[in-house]
């Protein structure tokens, strides 16, 4: 596999109230190679969140560098890195425009990166591809891309955010908890079409989850986080060989 993006003795320290630094990242190195689909625990304040707000740009680093297919991208804009960045949040809300219909949405998705000039927007040439699209979800979504997203369940406003950010097929897919919010069952539909779509996308993602069980179900790597570093990462045979037992004494022993 190739190397996708690295990160190299990567910090993030911020002041606290007592004008004290406190080092939220502590130099975490990690190369994320094309294909790796890593899951990422960690209990609160583990760094994860901060981990992936430093990899989208959304949070300067205080020292370390980032580079992307061996280009050094630490000082690139979040919008910059968003041609590369895709990244599905734990909030339903965040990912879409609630005003706008579903369609409208995956239009707006569709010219993700590319330079938008004053064009008809062309909705019904999109929209039977729209519908097979949302179809393919099997929440019912489809029968909805002319209902603005603000109307729409949290399983079906949490779908569409991934059929928008996995559209044009990011270089690296980041899921921030995208399934927190949801109920199981909901959660677990999600989360078999997150994989679906990873597999057949031939996606390169990261996913954070406090579910131990999707943690040792999905991906090839397994990274545990505590106080800012990276205390393990496991590969593919060493992750299989872990029970759930296993993961949750390694949690607790954090």
């Amino acid at each position: 596999m190739k190397e996708l993006l690295e990160l190299k003795d990567v910090t993030k320290t911020i002041q606290n109230e007592s004008d004290m630094n406190n080092t939220i990242l502590d130099h975490v190195d990690l190369t994320i190679e094309q294909g790796d689909f890593i899951t990422v625990l960690g209990g609160n304040g583990a760094g994860k969140s901060t981990l992936f707000n430093s990899i989208s740009g959304s949070l300067s680093v205080t020292s370390g560098q980032l580079a992307y297919k061996g280009k050094n991208v630490t000082h690139w804009s979040e919008e910059k890195r968003a041609r590369f960045v895709g990244r599905v949040f734990q909030d339903p809300k965040m990912g879409t425009a609630p005003r706008m219909t579903v369609e409208e949405n995956l239009l707006l998705a569709l010219k993700r990166g590319k330079k938008r000039p004053f064009l008809p927007r062309k909705l019904k040439e999109n929209r039977k591809d729209f519908e097979k699209l949302c179809a393919s979800v099997g929440n019912g979504l489809e029968d909805h891309l002319d209902t603005p997203t603000g109307h729409l369940s949290g399983g079906q406003r949490q779908s569409l955010s991934l059929l928008m950010t996995t559209l044009t097929k990011p270089d690296l897919l980041l899921l921030d908890e995208h399934t927190a919010a949801l109920d199981p069952k909901t959660s677990k539909r999600l989360m078999t079409l997150t994989n679906q779509m990873i597999q057949e996308k031939d996606l390169t993602c990261l996913m954070i989850t406090h579910r131990m069980e999707d943690a040792l179900t999905y991906g090839n790597r397994l990274i545990l986080m505590e106080n800012g570093k990276i205390k393990l990462d496991l590969n593919e045979e060493e992750k299989n060989k872990l029970t759930l037992e296993d993961l949750f004494i390694l949690f607790e022993n954090e």
